[in-house]
Parts: C-alpha cells; structure tokens; sequence
C-alpha cells in the first residue's frame, strides 16, 4: 500500500477511539432518548461525556455543544439557522470569504438567493485574509461573518486573533469553520468573540459521519440559531434525530487525546514538514500559500501537471490536488484562483497531508517518479 499523505481529507482513526467505538456498537447499543432502562441510561452518560470533552477542547462549557454529523452540517445549521433572526432585524449582509469550504459558500449562496448581500473577500497571494479588509466591509446591517480557520487546501492559518479584535464593537455573529484546526490549533478559538464554532471529527481521527456546533452564548443569551431540520427534538430541539452513541463516544475520545497530545503530536507534524520542504527544494517547488499548518504543504513542481503526477505517485503516495469534497469536479481550485496565481501553478498544485501517525515518506521512490515527470 502507498504512505497516505492526504490528512487534509481524513485521517486514519486512533485505535483507542475504534475501540470504543466498536464496543458501543457490540456491547452497550443503547439508545440515548431511552429513559425506561439501563441500555439508555448508559448511553446518555457516554453522550454527556463527550459533551464535556469535546468542549474542552475550546475551554468551553459542555452546554455549548451540539453534535451533528460533521462539520458540513455544522456550517449549514450556523449559516441557514440565523435567517429568521437576520430578518427579523432587518439585516440581510454577509461577509465571508472567496477560499472558504463549499459547506460554507454553497449555504451563503442559497442565502443570496433567498434576498441576502454577500461580501466576498478575497485571499492575497500568500492565501490569507487581510483584517482590515474584513473592518471596511462591515456595514450596519451585517449579522453574519464567516471565516475559517486552517484552509484545507493549502493550510494557510488565518488570523481569527486580528478578526475578532476587527468585530469589537459591533454585533455581527462570528462564525469558524475550524474542521482543520479543532483539537490541533485550539488556543484562538478560545476568544470569546467567537460565536460559532464548527468540527469535524473524521479530521481528529475519530469516525466519518460526527462533528460538532459550538454554539455561544453573549451574555446569558445564546446565538439565535432555528432549525433547518424537524423531528425528535434531540440536542436542544436544533438537530433532530437518534444520536449516533458510538461515533459521538469516539469524537469525544479524540479531543480528549487531543487536548493531552496535541503538544507531541505537533511537534512530529514540523519535523515532517521540514523533511518535505527539504525534499521540495531540491525540484524549485512553488509553496502555494504561508503561514501554514505544520500537517500540510500545497505545492507545484514547475512543468509537472498534478493529475500525471498523482498517477505516477499512486503506488508510492496517496496526494491529491484540492478538496476531497470537490475532487469529481476539473474546474479549477477556487482557493488558488483567489490567490491569484497563474495556470500553470494552478494545475501544477499537488496537496500532501500527514499526521502524527504518519512515519516516513518514502522520499527515494517519489524522487524516482518525480524525475520520470520531468
């Protein structure tokens, strides 16, 4: 099998959370709406665990916390569930990004469709978002900003510190999609000015299919999110449906491995890294995008086309050359257009991803490929 080096897209889950896991689904099945036994009283006590654990990663209160099934779903409830309110107050402008997530952008533009002005801001050439940009576009009538946290494209950590300090003094929400960063770059989102918080768990090496929405209070009053889904009446009436025991008991393991480790785990994540520049250099590769998580590089190798070279590389590597959600469409990445680089760079763009599971790169056999491309 090839070393998997697309982290960015999900991880391998840790064997302590497959473990529990799968004893959830063999051993206590229970259901955590059950009241009537012990099967149920079981499950809710492992719910209510993960609760606390997932909350401590942002050193928030357990009451914060609604899981859902990812952090897709997450973006969707903290975008879509603030249009009652916004109308309401007649405040109808948004201000997001160009390089965000399509969870983020495709809610937005049903959002417009709908009656509502979007502000787009773009991304400069080092794939970062400028805080005074996002100051001038604030206007009265905004009552949402939407900005994440770690691009999953090209890891460029953006500067939620200086946006937060950007939104003193006015009530717009602030919404992160932090599925890149939740559990490995955790300290910022611990600013009070962050309204809306939205994980991932397959992304902290917990199971597909479970995520969580830190939703805020200001105050004693908690961001007026609505529904878009009915039915049962589960986690605060916000996102109906059975609770998936085992994927939730696992998320809420991971985070709690991750608040112990993330200090290690990062520190193997820059030793790779270096090794990978190192490597990199040897061939003039283009890093696309700075300031950048220690898991990633988003790169292009001047005259190599990132689907021959991932061909090539399919026995020894598993990249790939954008977002897994977007990976059916050829079009090209909406990040790296927004950064203004040329075509060439932009077909050329190959992403590799690690984590603290990740032990070596097989960097003989890649440059033995690399050469055959050029």
């Amino acid at each position: 099998m090839p070393v998997y080096l697309d982290c960015n897209a999900t991880t391998q889950v840790d064997q302590e959370v497959a473990d529990l896991v799968f004893k959830l689904m063999r051993e206590e099945y229970g259901n955590a709406g059950s009241r009537t036994h012990a099967f149920g009283a079981s499950a809710k006590k492992y719910v209510e665990q993960a609760r606390t654990q997932v909350a401590a990663v942002t050193d928030d209160d357990k009451s914060t916390v609604i899981f859902t099934s990812g952090a897709t779903e997450s973006n969707n409830i903290a975008l879509l569930g603030l249009e009652n309110y916004a109308k309401k107050q007649n405040k109808k402008h948004i201000i997001t990004t160009e390089i965000e997530h399509k969870s983020v952008l495709e809610p937005i533009q049903e959002l417009q469709k709908r009656g509502f002005e979007v502000t787009y801001l773009p991304a400069n050439a080092d794939g970062l978002i400028d805080a005074v940009t996002l100051k001038n576009a604030l206007r009265d009538d905004t009552f949402l900003v939407s900005i994440m946290h770690i691009n999953n494209e090209t890891g460029s950590i953006q500067p939620i510190g200086e946006f937060c300090s950007a939104l003193e003094g006015h009530d717009a929400y602030f919404h992160v999609d932090a599925a890149q960063s939740f559990g490995k770059y955790s300290e910022v989102l611990k600013n009070e000015r962050i309204d809306l918080i939205s994980a991932s768990g397959h992304k902290l090496y917990a199971p597909k299919g479970i995520g969580a929405l830190i939703q805020r209070k200001r105050g004693f009053i908690k961001v007026p999110l609505k529904p878009i889904l009915f039915g049962g009446g589960q986690e605060r009436s916000l996102r109906p449906g059975t609770l998936a025991v085992p994927l939730i008991a696992g998320f809420g393991l991971a985070c709690e491995l991750a608040v112990k480790n993330s200090p290690n785990r990062l520190e193997n994540a820059k030793n790779l890294k270096v090794e990978v520049l190192d490597f990199l250099a040897k061939y003039d590769a283009e890093i696309n995008g700075q300031n950048t998580s220690d898991y990633v590089v988003n790169f292009s190798i001047p005259e190599v086309n990132s689907e021959a070279a991932i061909v090539m590389f399919k026995d020894v590597v598993a990249v790939s050359n954008g977002s897994a959600c977007t990976s059916n469409s050829y079009t090209p990445s909406h990040v790296l257009v927004s950064m203004g680089l040329n075509e060439n760079r932009i077909n050329g763009a190959i992403r590799m991803s690690w984590s603290h599971q990740t032990e070596a790169i097989p960097f003989i056999q890649l440059s033995e490929k690399i050469e055959q491309l050029l």
